[in-house]
């Protein structure tokens, strides 16, 4: 249900930046770092909205890529801490066991 009602919401803002650049066609000039030029004010709406997709996306991707190398790391460090807690589980004495022993060992006596 989550993933789906992302997808609505996606199409729902597609719809509304595809009305408002539609709405907004006359030629613009834009600024750019070092020169000056004139454009369709659809087009600088679209490639804004693009870029800022980009940029998200790519950020999403970069947190996600660290994510799983964390995921990886301590999946790594909880397989040895389980064959260590395996190994003092098979090496400790069950002191129930250690008590009857002595026992033993003092009825011997």
């Amino acid at each position: 249900m989550r993933g789906q009602s992302y997808v609505i919401l996606a199409i729902i803002f597609v719809i509304i930046i595809a009305v408002f650049a539609v709405t907004n066609v006359d030629p613009v000039e834009v600024n750019y770092l070092f020169w000056s030029g004139e454009s369709p004010l659809i087009l600088i709406i679209l490639f804004s909205v693009l870029m800022g997709g980009i940029i998200t996306a790519s950020v999403g991707v970069l947190k996600m890529y660290q994510l799983q190398r964390e995921v990886k790391k301590l999946q790594v460090e909880n397989k040895k801490m389980s064959t260590k807690l395996q190994e003092n589980d098979l090496l400790e004495i069950d002191p129930e066991e250690d008590s009857s022993n002595e026992k033993n060992e003092n009825n011997k006596k």
